[in-house]
Parts: C-alpha cells; structure tokens; sequence
C-alpha cells in the first residue's frame, strides 16, 4: 500500500492559497527584521561550547580511534545489517515473505502507520533508519576509556541526534504527512509553514512549540476550578484555602507545598483528575501554596526566602486561620525537598508543626539523578549563573526545552509533524496547557538548589546546608513520611528518590505508583490505571524492596488516605475559607497563579 494508493490530489483553490502565501510572507519578513534589529550593532559571537558538547564528543572520538578494532567490528556489523535489509527488500518487491531485519520497540509510536510496514520504500526507509540508529547509540555508549560524565552526555546527545533525523520528521519520508499533501493539495504544507511562523512569533524569535490549544482554556473556567479563596499573600507566594464538601473535617489541616518550577494547578486540572478536589472530599482542610512568577526583581531571592515566605509563613497563616498549630504535608518534587528542609529545620529548633509529610517524587539523594545530570556540571552551571546574572532569572522556556529533551519524541517531535507536517491544530488538552505555563527561577535560589543538591549533593549530609541560620539534618526529622515516587519517572527517577528514605529518622512508608513523574501522581481512583507497589519493609536498597513487593489495582490515592487517616483520625466541624482570623482575599486560584510568560 503506497501513499498515492489510497488518496486523490486534490487541488486547492488558487485565490485561498495566494492569501495564505501573502500572509506567510509577510509575517517571515516581520520576523526577520526584528531578528536583523535585534542584532544590529552587535558583534558576532564566538561560537563556544558551554553545555561541553563539542569536547565530550572530540574525546569519544579519540578514543574510538585509539581502539580501531572495535570501530572495524562495529562497521562490519552495520554492513552485514544492511545487505540483510536489500535482500529482505528485494524479497518483498519479488511478493515473497520475508521477515524484518529490525523492528521499532513496541513504545516506539512514531511508525504506527500501516505504511511502515505494508508499502515496501517506506518499509525499507523505517529499517535503515532504526539500524543506523542502533549501530551508532551502540558505538556511542561502548568507548572505552571515556570518563563517565562524558560519556552519559554522549549518549545523551547522540540520541537526541538520532532522534531528529527519523523519517517521520520530514516530509518526503512521512506517508501520512504525504497523503496529507495529496488529499489538501498542498495547503497542509502552507497551514504548516504558518503554525511555524506562529511558534517564532509567540517565542520572539525563538521556536516554542505549540503543545495545546491555549485559547481552549482558562483559569477558574475549565482549569483550577475547584472552590476556594486566597486567604494570605506574601512576597513568594499566595496561600489558598479549599471550601469543604464534608460536614466535619480532620483536625489538622493539610498544607500542599507544589514545585514552583511549575504552577500548583497540576493538582486541580479537572474536578475528575483533581488531586486538591479529592482531597477536599476526602474530609481535609486543604491549604496549598501558589507561588510567584518572579521576574528579574526577585534576582536575590534564594531557598532561605522560600523557606521563611513560603512553608513557614504558610504554617502562621493556617494557625490564623484554623487556630491549628499542628499540620499534615505534602510536597510534590521541588516542593517536596523543600518541604523536607522545612522538617529539618523545626526539628533543629525542637518543633513539630508538622506532624505528618507526604513527598511526592522527590529527590533528597541526588547521587543518581537520572538523565538530568547530563546537563549538572561545573561548566554547565557556569554556564547557566551567567545567564541569570544578566537577566535574574533562569527563564521558564529554557527549562520546559530541557525537560522536553528528556522525551523529545513524544514532547517535540511529535508536536513538530503534527502542527509543521501535516498543518494540524494542536488537541486542546489540559495537562500539556499546563505543561506549556512555564514559570521563572530566581538566580540566587536556582544556582543554590543546582549546586549545592544536584552538583555538591549536601542535603544528604547532616549540616550540609544552612537554611535561615539553620543547619539542616533530615535525621533529626522523626515524623511519618510517605514517599511516593513513580517507575518510570524521568525526572526524580524512583530508584534514586528511594535512597531519600535512609536520611529521615522516623517511620517511612514508601509507594511506587505506575507511569511516569505526572500521570503516576495524577492518578484519581476513578480511573482505576497504572496500579501501584508496596512493601512495608525498605530493605536495604530499591531492587530489594522491589523483589518483595505487592503490586496493588487502581491508585494510590487512597493506600494514602488510610495511612493519613491512621496518622490523624480527631474531626472538628468543617471550616469555611476566610470565617477564621484571616479574611478571603479573592476567589482560588488567585492572581499570582494567572501571570503567563508566553501565549
């Protein structure tokens, strides 16, 4: 079956594509003097090396020259591969049945269309591709002799290499892109050219994929939506109080601290995905954190700051409100190690305010942390404290780039071919509208958290950090902890957020939830996926907790609330937000949370 087999050219209306044409050009030219304007004056920049690239690959290549053999065995192979691939292709021409040479993985998406396999050129093109793509990510993670930080980067890139030169990718080699030409006559090609100009435009130059519809949502209409009020502002944050869909509530009320490398809304997408909502249901005063988008006048705020104006203040602020000293935590990521630094650091001043912590996917251990550490090291960070020095401010688009590396295929790729290739709009969906509200990081605290967590890893040790005066030792933290991490987390990978159970002092209760760093966290009972794993003995490291493991049906969310409700069972009559000391300020989700960087 080919392309043309199956589809009719049609022809486009002439007078419609001279507009668009007029259109496209107009804007490229727009686009093109303000990137000449934007230059004028300056002089040309050297290129250079910072993220270390260029140096890890010269090295590889030096040793693989160093060790020929391995070079010459590795060619031979990818040769034998491809004279099994004509032979096997010649067969299929001549109506014979052949078997594949190769064949994607089966969580490869990308060759899902029938074409792939059933018409031979495009069956012939997939194979090369996917065998050239394993001789060299082979070659590149076998050089012997190559230091292991290099090495992961080399890897690293030579997949990203990989990755943007798959056939999907480009228009003569896509058949669904070419059956789309075909059918549109062209106009597919030009829709495409105009979403691209439309991604330059929105990104000042700079090429910001388009995930979503982000006219098909809004704030307080069809995300974050569940009822509440903002109760407190600060300078770092605003603090919002849920309004309660139970008679009675449980006496401590629960604090949510989310990342504030993203927004807070993660939680609250839909009323049926809704983490807060459930909550709210499930009998809790609930009480989260949306925290600023700072711009470049917060360049000097650092973790102390977080600390002091947010967590801390946070606790004084539900007192006023509820007249409850004591709360139960919980911190998702980013949020989470601070949430742990805010433990440690009552604990060093004899106070337990908080009585129970829940962490969702939270690094405390940063000894192994993932596919991230390619882009921590001394250069790198140097690299980035410039950056922020001259802006005080690490940009929110910079990190969602370096994330969506982490998945390119499903987080750009796929992105690129449907909204370029085939001239599609994207699909409203709610979590990547969320996905694409990117947030800053201020200068002070983002070198902080990368080189004293990632890069020097101190957390873990007792007095490693000083927070406010405070040495922090998560050993002296003798409170229940619930870790949640998920099994295929590419971003606090559950193998390493696992070690973080080992530096607290008291009972811990860990879950690895199924999918990944959002789906397996977002994960409401109603939808009964992933499952989860438990196992009321740690162990002595994660592949042992694991081996002894229950797997469980449907979510976790609830394997949590009966270990919340164990930990807290007094109920005081359900609060009403701004009834206590502290007046409603305005309607959840609040001002601080509507401040979007891009649109």
């Amino acid at each position: 079956m080919g392309v043309s087999d199956t589809v009719e050219m049609q022809w486009p209306d002439p007078v419609s594509v001279t507009g668009v044409l007029q259109e496209i050009f107009t804007r490229s030219e727009r686009l093109l003097q303000a990137e000449f304007e934007r230059r004028r004056g300056r002089t040309p920049a050297l290129p250079s090396d910072e993220l270390g690239i260029g140096k890890a690959f010269f090295d590889a290549s030096s040793h693989l020259l160093s060790s020929p053999l391995h070079l010459v065995e590795s060619q031979m192979m990818l040769w034998r591969d491809g004279l099994q691939l004509w032979s096997s292709a010649l067969g299929s021409l001549l109506g014979a049945p052949v078997s594949p040479v190769i064949e994607p993985a089966r969580s490869d998406r990308r060759f899902r269309d029938a074409a792939w396999s059933e018409a031979v050129p495009f069956d012939f093109i997939k194979q090369s591709y996917l065998l050239a793509s394993r001789w060299l990510l082979d070659l590149s993670q076998h050089v012997e002799g190559l230091d292991e930080r290099s090495a992961r980067k080399v890897e690293f890139y030579t997949r990203q290499f990989v990755d943007a030169l798959a056939p999907t990718n480009f228009a003569l080699t896509n058949p669904e892109a070419l059956r789309e030409l075909c059918r549109t006559g062209g106009e597919s090609l030009l829709k495409g050219w105009r979403n691209l100009l439309a991604d330059l435009e929105r990104g000042k130059g700079k090429l910001n994929i388009r995930m979503t519809d982000l006219d098909a949502f809004e704030l307080g209409r069809n995300v974050a939506v569940t009822p509440g009020k903002v109760i407190w502002q600060g300078p770092m944050a605003q603090l919002l109080q849920y309004s309660p869909t139970t008679p009675d509530v449980r006496r401590r009320p629960l604090l949510i601290v989310p990342p504030w490398i993203n927004k807070f809304y993660i939680l609250d997408l839909r009323e049926k995905n809704s983490f807060i909502k459930w909550a709210v249901d499930q009998g809790n005063t609930v009480f989260v954190l949306s925290w600023i988008n700072p711009g470049a006048d917060y360049a000097d705020k650092g973790f102390d700051d977080y600390l002091r104006d947010g967590t801390l203040a946070a606790l004084d602020a539900i007192e006023q409100a509820t007249g409850e000293h004591e709360v139960n935590a919980v911190g998702y990521c980013l949020g989470g190690t601070l949430l742990a630094a805010t433990l440690a650091w009552l604990a060093a001043r004899g106070e337990q305010r908080i009585k129970s912590a829940t962490l969702f996917t939270t690094m405390l251990d940063f000894t192994h942390p993932g596919e991230l550490e390619v882009f921590i090291d001394e250069q790198q960070l140097d690299a980035i404290d410039k950056r922020m020095q001259a802006q005080g401010y690490l940009d929110g688009a910079e990190m969602a780039g370096t994330f969506n590396m982490l998945r390119a295929n499903d987080l750009i790729w796929s992105f690129a071919i449907n909204n370029y290739l085939l001239g599609k709009e994207p699909f409203p969906f709610d979590l990547l509208y969320w996905n694409s509200d990117s947030t800053r990081m201020p200068a002070k605290m983002h070198s902080f958290y990368l080189r004293k967590m990632y890069l020097e890893n101190r957390l873990r040790e007792p007095g490693g950090i000083v927070l406010g005066g405070v040495p922090i030792d998560l050993g002296k933290v003798t409170v229940p902890v619930y870790f949640l991490s998920a099994i295929e987390d590419h971003i606090a990978p559950w193998k390493s957020t696992f070690m973080g159970t080992r530096l607290f002092g008291g009972p811990m209760k860990f879950v690895l939830g199924g999918s990944g760093h959002i789906a397996g966290v977002i994960n409401p009972p109603a939808a009964n996926k992933y499952g989860y794993w438990t196992n009321p003995q740690l162990g002595t490291d994660a592949a042992t907790w694991l081996a002894g493991a229950t797997q469980h049906a449907g979510s976790w969310w609830s394997d949590w609330d009966a270990w919340l409700a164990a930990e807290d069972d007094a109920r005081v009559p359900a609060r009403v937000p701004g009834s206590g000391a502290l007046p409603a300020r305005e309607d959840a989700p609040g001002a601080y949370v509507r401040y979007r960087l891009l649109k």
